[in-house]
């Protein structure tokens, strides 16, 4: 095992798991960092080791990792800014935020910023364990939610889940995984209420408070991709759910 010597420089620790999964961990607590670089290699993961933001930006490339692990307070570039920089070059890799602070909003914040998940610190580390291989097991599976429906024609745009492509006419988006996954079950079920409940345990794998809120953050989101053809309206059913609906006209919606 490679030790981490925290001197300014990206500490890159390989496990002898050929085929674990590539974990970027930014954390600036020295003793905390060396922990859970540790406990992760020994559980055959992949571990690249960053103790500042700036740091962590460097070593990031699309593709390279599978998951992200940021702290938030992190020196010379905090983790929700890092977060922001990495999603705008790779809009796929999931992102999960370690902190201290523990106040609704800041929760909020952090999936604003990208976050698939969150935990608050402190926190023991087999529940990092199960959170990390849940986001993998999300992301990895090889198995689509439903492979009968990769792609769907909502309005005037094209959406191909499998590659979480949103497009109207020339312009593309690629969406992050939460996001197509949320646009597939609403377009697989056009003008029915999906249930909060049911889009929650089937994206989030939980429907408590703190994944509802980042929802909500999500729908809007998905709002704003599809805002251009007047004729799509995502409705909030009240006590239920939401829906997607697409009328023939712009007056109907």
């Amino acid at each position: 095992m490679q030790s981490s010597d925290h001197s300014g420089e990206t500490d890159v620790v390989v496990s002898p798991l050929a085929e674990a999964a590539r974990l970027l961990l930014v954390e600036d607590d020295a003793n905390l960092g060396s922990v859970l670089s540790e406990f992760l290699q020994l559980k055959g993961y992949h571990i690249t080791l960053c103790t500042d933001g700036e740091q962590g930006e460097k070593a990031f490339k699309p593709g390279l990792f599978d998951l992200c692990v940021l702290d938030v307070m992190l020196p010379k570039q905090d983790g929700f800014t890092l977060a922001e920089r990495i999603r705008a070059i790779d809009a796929k890799v999931p992102i999960l935020f370690l902190t201290a602070k523990s106040l609704p909003e800041d929760r909020l914040q952090g999936f604003e910023a990208g976050a698939d998940d969150y935990v608050t610190k402190p926190f023991s580390i087999d529940e990092l364990m199960m959170r990390i291989k849940a986001i993998l097991r999300r992301t990895q599976s090889a198995q689509p939610l439903q492979p009968q429906a990769k792609r769907f024609t909502i309005g005037n745009y094209s959406f191909d889940a499998e590659r979480r492509m949103l497009t109207q006419g020339a312009d593309s988006r690629t969406l992050t995984h939460k996001e197509s996954e949320l646009l597939r079950i609403l377009a697989r079920s056009v003008g029915e209420v999906v249930r909060r409940s049911d889009a929650l345990k089937e994206v989030w794998g939980d429907d408590n408070y703190f994944n509802g809120r980042s929802m909500d953050v999500f729908v809007t989101r998905l709002r704003k991709y599809l805002k251009d053809d007047a004729r799509i309206t995502i409705v909030n059913v009240h006590g239920l759910g939401f829906k997607l609906q697409i009328f023939d006209s712009p007056e109907q919606a």
